[in-house]
């Protein structure tokens, strides 16, 4: 769902033009404090390469399920995960598009693409060594979602800004409680350090929006908006993303009231998009339409925690019986 079909005020197309200028320095500024303080890693230092063995096609086993040492809720999420990283070449398109290939604008587009490769690699180096999940589905599934790939329909650039600052947050999030959730110090070491990533990746745009905020407030409030009502995780689209995600969210991996408290909330907060006097009557009106959609999503946050708490309550005095 978009507030007026995600439309942004009058003559909002050229206020978008004249940002991507604006805020090169500023993308600049920022690339350069990115490389300052991101640390390189190499994704086999994280792979438990002496618990590898053989497949049947090269004269060993093939995978059964008894191999796998993670549990089906850390399974799920971890292959969600994964598969969510596949779709690395649509990303890509995605922002070069809005951002274009010239300039510091290029030069983050190719540094955060290569970054983002490492997780997809060290991911599927894990599962398939440690034979976490079985390798003939996993690929079959990777090839569905990357020929499906991902399209986020007629984004402008400030609602694409805005979109990844929550979205790497949300990965972050995802990606720290998935390694928690896997019960091996290995895996939880490597989902850590990608998480890490994200969260500096999350700081860039994050910082992106708050120049635009500050050059052009009622277009970047409606983009803000746009994005927070409207929000979806990359991988929506993938085979049994809805099923997988209650899974995930009854583990407490990823639910509404996180979404809520350590994802939206912390980043409006940095934005001050609540105590800003510079709005005009666009901005303010998609402030206002804002803080009712936090009230009700708040609202549907505390419902789900109360019948999660509900129903781990039950299941464990069936199990005490």
């Amino acid at each position: 769902m978009s507030v007026n079909g995600g439309r942004l005020p009058d003559g909002a197309q050229g206020v978008q033009t004249r940002l991507l200028y604006e805020l090169e320095a500023v993308v600049e500024e920022n690339l350069n404090r990115h490389m300052a303080i991101a640390k390189d890693w190499m994704p086999h230092d994280y792979i438990p390469w002496s618990r590898g063995r053989d497949f049947a096609f090269l004269g060993g086993e093939d995978w059964v399920p008894e191999d796998s040492p993670l549990d089906p809720v850390a399974k799920t999420a971890m292959v969600v995960n994964l598969l969510t990283e596949d779709n690395l070449p649509s990303y890509h398109r995605e922002i070069a598009t809005r951002f274009g290939r010239e300039g510091a604008w290029g030069q983050w587009v190719g540094r955060w693409t290569a970054e983002e490769g490492r997780h997809g690699i060290a991911l599927r180096d894990y599962l398939v060594v440690t034979r976490g999940v079985d390798p003939v589905k996993l690929e079959a599934l990777r090839m569905e979602h990357m020929t499906a790939g991902y399209d986020s329909g007629e984004k402008t650039m400030l609602q694409a800004v805005a979109y990844v600052s929550f979205q790497e947050l949300a990965t972050r999030v995802s990606h720290r409680n998935t390694g928690a959730s896997t019960g091996c110090p290995v895996a939880e070491q490597l989902l850590g350090r990608i998480a890490q990533d994200e969260n500096l990746h999350m700081i860039f745009y994050r910082n992106l929006v708050q120049a635009a905020l500050d050059r052009a407030p009622d277009e970047t409030m409606c983009a803000i908006r746009d994005e927070v009502v409207g929000f979806t995780m990359p991988g929506a689209g993938m085979t049994d993303f809805q099923r997988n995600s209650v899974t995930i969210a009854k583990a407490g991996i990823y639910d509404l009231r996180l979404h809520h408290d350590a994802v939206i909330m912390p980043v409006l907060k940095y934005w001050k998009v609540f105590d800003r006097d510079d709005f005009g009557p666009a901005g303010e009106q998609a402030r206002i339409e804002l803080a009712d959609f936090l009230n009700t999503l708040d609202a549907q946050a505390t419902r789900f925690v109360e019948q999660r708490d509900r129903l781990r309550a039950r299941e464990a005095a069936r199990a005490n019986r």
